[in-house]
């Protein structure tokens, strides 16, 4: 397993749609857990493919706070087929490292997608696991959290992330 470069914004390859991932050998295994060793090393709870430059659509995530306790979801090709209790949460991305801000996300949601093996599977997920499935599918569309805050507060954001940067 290997620990992967993690992309920055504004790099471009962040908003590029993904592709459908249609074979699910061995490298698509090796991908699969050099994502979860990146994702542990950086630290994060998420890790979308196109994060580490790679346009697939396949995600890993683990929101579990314990390490002796982990709890590794891979989804590929994921659909949320249904979302409820709008709320704001705080997020942050491994993409945009030292920002943090409030977003709206749903508390509730039912997910369909497929496992590492390309096994069909629906989960349920709630609060912080929700907020994940959201973050990271909004990844596998070229989205950014940072897209669901007021252009004022974006550039405000940035700005101060850019101006963090600039001090290092």
């Amino acid at each position: 397993m290997a620990v992967l470069p993690i992309l920055h914004h504004p790099d471009p390859r962040l908003r590029q749609p993904t592709e459908p991932v249609r074979d699910f050998g061995a490298e698509t295994q090796r991908l699969i857990d050099d994502m979860f060793e990146t994702m542990y090393a950086a630290p994060g709870v998420g890790l979308a493919a196109n994060q580490i430059g790679v346009q697939l659509r396949l995600a890993v995530m683990d929101c579990s706070r314990d390490p002796e306790l982990r709890q590794p979801i891979v989804m590929v090709n994921p659909q949320i087929v249904e979302q409820v209790e709008p709320a704001l949460v705080e997020e942050g991305c491994l993409s945009v490292p030292g920002g943090q801000e409030m977003v709206k996300r749903f508390r509730k949601l039912k997910l369909r997608a497929q496992d590492r093996h390309g096994q069909p599977f629906e989960l349920d997920a709630e609060d912080l696991l929700a907020q994940c499935i959201q973050h990271e599918i909004g990844h596998l569309n070229g989205q950014l959290y940072i897209d669901l805050l007021s252009e004022l507060k974006r550039e405000r954001l940035l700005k101060r992330l850019k101006d963090a940067k600039q001090q290092d």
